[in-house]
This record gives C-alpha cells, structure tokens and sequence, in this order.
C-alpha cells in the first residue's frame, strides 16, 4: 500500500490479512491485527472504535515495513519489536530468545518455591491486595499470585531477554535477584528490557559469564531459588525454519543430547542453594526422567518434574534439605 490519509485502517488490516494468508502465514487474522496496532498505535479496543478513520503516511510507511517483514516469514515479535510475558512488555530482536508461554510457567513455580523457602526462614511479609493490573493471556497463573516484599536472592542462569529474572523483580518487590548470560548481546538486549521495569530495576543485577562462573562467590550457600531456561534441544532434532532462520541456536542446542546445560545448571546447583532453597529449570519434553535423574544424583531429595498446560513434562524442581537436615550425598560420577 503506497500513500496514505485517504486510506482507512479497516482496509489495511483486510490488506494484511489477505497477504499474509497467501503467504501460508499461521494466524494471519491474528498477525494482521497486531501490525495494524502497532502502525496505526492504537491498541485494541482503540483501534476498533477509529477502524474506518484514515491512515496516516507515516502510519501507512510502518505498515508496509511491517508486512513485508512478515510475509518474508520474520517473526511477529521481532516484527513487532516487542513482546508480553506475564506482567511485562519486552523488548525482543535476533540476541535472544523470544519468550514463549511455557517459560511463564516457569516463573510460576521460581515464584512459588521463592516465598516457600523464603517463609521457612521468617523472611517477608505479604502486600495486602496487591495484584498485577495486566499481563498475559497465556498467563492465568499471575493473577492468582499476591505480590509479596520479600528478602529473598535468586539467580537466573541464562537469563536471555531476561524475561524471568525481570518478572520475578517485579512480582516479588524487593528480592534481590542475578540474571547471568554468556552472551554479550543478550545481556544488552536483558539490560534495554531492565531499563523498563521502573523501581523494580534496582534489585537486579546483570552478569556476564557462564552459568555460575558469572556470580560473585560470596552467594555461594545463599541462594533461595536458581531459576534457569537453558538450551535443551538435541543437535539431531529438526528446529522449525522460522526459529533456526531468526533465533540465537546456540541458546537451544546445547550438544548432541540436548542435556548438556541442564546437567551443568542442575549439578551447580547445590553449592549456591541456601537451605530450603530450590532449583527451578525449564526442560524438553521428553527429558523429564533424565532431568529428574540429574537432580537426584547432585543430591536433591525433592524432585518432581512438572507439567505445561499441554500435560508435557516442562519444569524440573528441585529442593534443598532445611537446616538441620543433612543434605543427601551427591552419587560419584
């Protein structure tokens, strides 16, 4: 579409639908109508009400950038420029992952073993009333979740967008929380999205470096949650075209198994976790006994592998023996 001030935003948005459809793009209604915000910027309800108002040419401009972009099969969120995850609007471009769904989740079990092991130490006390305003539809969890002041620590290993150490910064005011990434870029991209979260920013605290070598080595024993979504995709397993064509691969093939990092992540673990702290860790799903198999031998006596909303295994969690207990004895390699 060239031009633009004559052209209203309905025929824009039938525009998009039509080219993406003929482009084989899934959920071009859904597609079209999120580029057609973004150009127009005018969200959801908004837009509805002025849909046979006229376009502007700058509005027309983005929305040619933006369709082309799409039909050429790059992503929407890197389309879009930005993403929601839980309570948060992210950055998100080609330095790390985008985030998905599941990794939702997986701050919902960070947060659940965060104020458990927090309340087994005496540490925190409840904010009446406070709830997230807004996140996610794929997210239900949040709104069940009461937002607590906590002096809790927790380290997320790998922390890409830094979609989880964000969330739990802002869920959780007042938990000190470590975000480390291998990753130049990624951790520029994690830094942009921190700058976003308003007070919650100065609890975080971003380190570059490789899994726990990127922590100061007084958090060694003090550590109430690790949280991390390591790469867990085998070398031999195909990857969709639009995610091995626009997402960073070596933050999701780890090696020939696909268990490389979660071993490392799992077996580090129990030198940095406080008592009664816990490991939280994303996995594939199928690589939920040999997850669990992991966390055993490092000594965890708590294991359970979690479900997605799909009933696939998602989450490895892992718990510490409390004070006073001792800690089961790591097997020998």
């Amino acid at each position: 579409m060239t031009g633009g001030g004559l052209v209203p935003w309905r025929a824009l948005l039938a525009e998009a639908e039509r080219e993406l459809r003929s482009a084989s793009v899934p959920s071009p209604d859904v597609d079209a109508w999120r580029i057609t915000e973004e150009a127009s910027g005018l969200d959801g309800a908004e837009l509805l009400v002025h849909l046979d108002e006229p376009a502007t040419v700058r509005g027309v401009a983005r929305f040619d950038r933006m369709l082309a972009r799409r039909r050429a099969g790059e992503p929407l969120q890197h389309v879009l420029g930005r993403w929601g995850f839980r309570t948060l609007d992210l950055l998100v471009d080609r330095r790390a992952l985008i985030p998905r769904p599941e990794t939702e989740h997986v701050v919902h079990h960070a947060l659940v073993e965060l104020d458990r092991a927090v309340s087994a130490l005496g540490r925190g006390a409840a904010l009446a009333g406070a709830a997230p305003v807004f996140g996610s539809l794929s997210s239900p969890d949040v709104a069940k979740e009461p937002k607590t002041r906590r002096g809790g620590t927790v380290v997320d290993l790998g922390t890409g967008t830094g979609c989880i150490a964000l969330s739990i910064a802002v869920e959780r005011p007042g938990t000190s929380v470590w975000a480390t990434d291998r990753s130049a870029d990624a951790l520029e991209l994690a830094r942009a999205n921190l700058a976003g979260t308003g007070r919650a920013a100065v609890d975080v605290r971003l380190a570059a470096g490789d899994w726990y070598a990127a922590l100061p080595g007084d958090l060694r024993g003090r550590v109430d949650v690790v949280v991390s979504n390591p790469p867990y995709v085998a070398a031999a397993e195909p990857l969709d075209p639009v995610v091995a064509d626009w997402e960073p691969t070596d933050a999701l093939v780890p090696g020939p198994t696909g268990l490389e990092a979660i071993e490392v992540v799992v077996a580090g673990a129990p030198e940095w976790l406080a008592p009664a702290g816990a490991l939280v860790v994303e996995i594939g799903a199928e690589q939920g006994r040999a997850a669990a198999g992991l966390a055993r031998a490092a000594g965890f006596t708590e294991v359970e592998v979690r479900p997605d909303l799909a009933g696939r295994d998602r989450c490895l969690v892992a718990r510490a023996a409390p004070a006073g207990r001792k800690r089961r004895q790591p097997e020998p390699a």
